[in-house]
């Protein structure tokens, strides 16, 4: 069970809360999009990334899409936003350092797909 900081007792959380705690991870997380857009930005740390430049790197998502997925996580502090004086202007996108926060559970997705595909190829190849 997971640990809370009851004012200032450490105390296990109750299977309730556990789920609250889930459902508002995957509230925030949640979604085809989010993840791979943090994978993304946390892959390219020392890179400049522009709204283009990740429309056309991460295969499939579409401009509008993009753009609503890009404004949440900004809201959800996981990802900045810094608009250039340049002609056009231009914005850069970046992972924050609360947004690193998420690399473990992403980190733990990329293991379990990699598993999970190599069991499904065996599998099919018996």
């Amino acid at each position: 069970m997971a640990k809370i900081n009851d004012k200032g007792t450490l105390r296990e959380a109750n299977c309730s809360e556990e789920l609250m705690a889930m459902r508002d991870s995957l509230d925030i997380l949640g979604g085809k999009w989010k993840l791979m857009i943090l994978r993304f930005l946390t892959n390219r740390t020392h890179q400049v990334i522009h709204f283009k430049k990740m429309q056309r790197e991460i295969d499939g998502i579409s401009a509008k899409m993009l753009s609503k997925e890009l404004k949440e996580l900004e809201i959800n502090l996981l990802v900045s936003r810094t608009a250039q004086q340049t002609k056009p202007a231009t914005v850069i996108y970046a992972i924050t350092e609360y947004g690193k926060s998420v690399l473990p559970v992403t980190e733990t997705l990329v293991n379990w797909g990699l598993n999970h595909r190599k069991k499904i190829i065996e599998t099919i190849d018996k």
